[in-house]
């Protein structure tokens, strides 16, 4: 019985799930009851079992049966596919990108790359970290030829988000150590402003709020390190001003802590290593001024409503979000969250995932995103259940934000950001109400960008699917821009893309 409910996620995901007779999941299990507050007996009471059958199950003793399987799906209200034994849909995402290189020449099947992906993992890694070498040393040599035509070297800030990418966003040692900092400053939400004052004169550090810092109009903060003065613009708020007093903090205070971060990362420009020790300053930062377990409760008790949550911390919409795609500790987990920032050209800015979502690095992404939408409703939160081309399905929160020079003539700055889950955890979101997840018709299909996605009747679609021939015929024309000849993959094409070359084609 196992076997065939695991061969239905197996048919519903699309990629390959191992399936077994015997499924152990422990580890997720104790998780999971863990991050809930439940103790074996009052699981087991509520599972209808006996806690030493819970214990064993808890303990690799025994192996989950379906009946087991469903109840529990049914107390935490998560999809069964929770505890498959490793989530490699980000995974298999990257490796299929990396083997659709034409330069390569290489033909892979999807069924094959899930395998590897799924079965060797660390294999699947370290060919990526292989095409990451090749790809840059590839650049370098076509920089010093000079020909400029295939430059794609990972810039300094590039290298730097992809560290924070790979840790899904969450440095452990670092959040724990700015919760702790914050408890011993007895630091509140009334007093963070005060408290961080008194702590930057032990170290000798004034604080000054200033109206024109330099000659400089852009400049919003400055450390005179000759006089010991943090300088801030008087047109930042009070979160702003907190945000920036906490980070000069960090460097004086956390700087042995983030450095033995930062050397764990290899990078091939010594720019990236003092980018990370700048965006690991910004996140201690964040986890003092909004230390995680007071965060996280308050995110729950408000069901992450991104907007009340803001105005309760007293900062802004975009701080809010990147804080909650953040909530990742062991045992005290939040919902996981993927982060995005983009600007109306859809360049992006900003993207962290804790989540399976896999960001394209070829052909940009997905024009049917909500993230994009924004612009036209400034300052209107909007939401859209999203559905990936794998079958996974998201619900993603969308809104612009509006950053103003204060002065006449000045342009300002328009970003949209994004916050999606998986549609498991959507019950948890105050942006669940009135939706139907399961709706079969009421997702948007998106993928990861237009080069690599698998949607072939995709009438967005803004550029032709790489490995596959276009359908070339003058006599006929169609509504969908590149029609191709080759059959969809097996793992590609859904019912939504059927859906869509019916009732689109002409």
């Amino acid at each position: 019985m196992l076997s065939a409910v695991l061969q239905t996620l197996r048919r519903r995901r699309k990629y390959p799930v191992a399936v077994t007779d015997k499924m152990f999941v422990g580890a997720r299990l104790r998780q999971l009851r863990a991050e809930r507050r439940l103790s074996q007996v009052e699981l087991s009471r509520e599972l209808d079992i006996s806690p030493s059958y819970l214990n064993q199950i808890e303990h690799n003793s025994r192996p989950l049966t379906v009946p087991v399987l469903l109840r529990l799906s049914d107390v935490f209200g998560v999809d069964a596919s929770f505890f498959a034994p490793q989530d490699s849909t980000r995974l298999i995402a990257e490796l299929r990108e990396v083997l659709a290189d034409t330069d390569l020449g290489v033909e892979a099947h999807d069924s094959a790359v899930a395998q590897v992906a799924t079965d060797h993992p660390a294999v699947a890694h370290a060919v990526l970290a292989l095409h990451r070498r090749y790809r840059s040393l590839t650049d370098q040599l076509a920089s010093l030829s000079r020909d400029q035509t295939e430059l794609s070297t990972l810039m300094p800030h590039e290298e730097v988000r992809d560290f924070f990418y790979e840790r899904g966003n969450y440095i452990d040692s670092l959040d724990r150590a700015a919760e702790h900092f914050a408890e011993s400053l007895g630091m509140t939400r009334s007093n963070r402003h005060e408290v961080l004052l008194d702590r930057l004169r032990t170290h000798g550090v004034r604080v000054s709020v200033e109206d024109d810092l330099t000659r400089d109009p852009n400049e919003l903060s400055h450390y005179d390190r000759a006089t010991q003065t943090v300088r801030l613009s008087a047109h930042l708020d009070v979160g702003q001003r907190v945000f920036r007093m906490a980070h000069q903090l960090a460097t004086l205070e956390f700087a042995d802590q983030m450095t033995e971060v930062a050397d764990t990362a290899t990078f091939h420009d010594p720019q990236a290593h003092q980018l990370l020790m700048i965006g690991l300053a910004n996140y201690v930062a964040s986890a003092t001024i909004l230390p995680y377990s007071e965060f996280r409760s308050t995110a729950e008790a408000f069901r992450y409503d991104i907007e009340r949550l803001a105005a309760h911390f007293s900062l802004g919409f975009e701080s809010t979000c990147h804080r909650l795609s953040t909530l990742q500790r062991p045992h005290a987990r939040g919902v996981p969250f993927t982060f995005v920032r983009v600007d109306r050209a859809g360049n992006m800015s900003q993207r962290q995932s804790a989540t399976a979502f896999h960001f394209s690095r070829t052909g940009g992404t997905c024009p049917l995103w909500n993230v994009y939408e924004a612009f036209a409703t400034p300052a209107k939160l909007l939401t859209q259940v999203a559905e990936m081309p794998d079958g996974r399905r998201y619900l993603w929160m969308a809104r612009t934000v509006y950053r103003s020079p204060r002065r006449y003539g000045a342009p300002g700055k328009l970003f949209a950001v994004a916050l999606g889950c998986e549609i498991r955890h959507a019950g948890r979101l105050v942006y669940s109400a009135g939706l139907n997840p399961r709706d079969p018709h009421g997702a948007t299909p998106i993928g990861v960008g237009c080069k690599v996605c698998e949607r072939s009747s995709c009438p967005q679609r803004a550029f032709p699917p790489l490995g596959r021939r276009l359908e070339i015929d003058p006599d006929r024309g169609m509504f969908i821009p590149y029609p191709t000849s080759d059959p969809a993959p097996t793992s590609g094409e859904g019912p939504e893309d059927r859906r869509m070359s019916a009732s689109r084609h002409p």
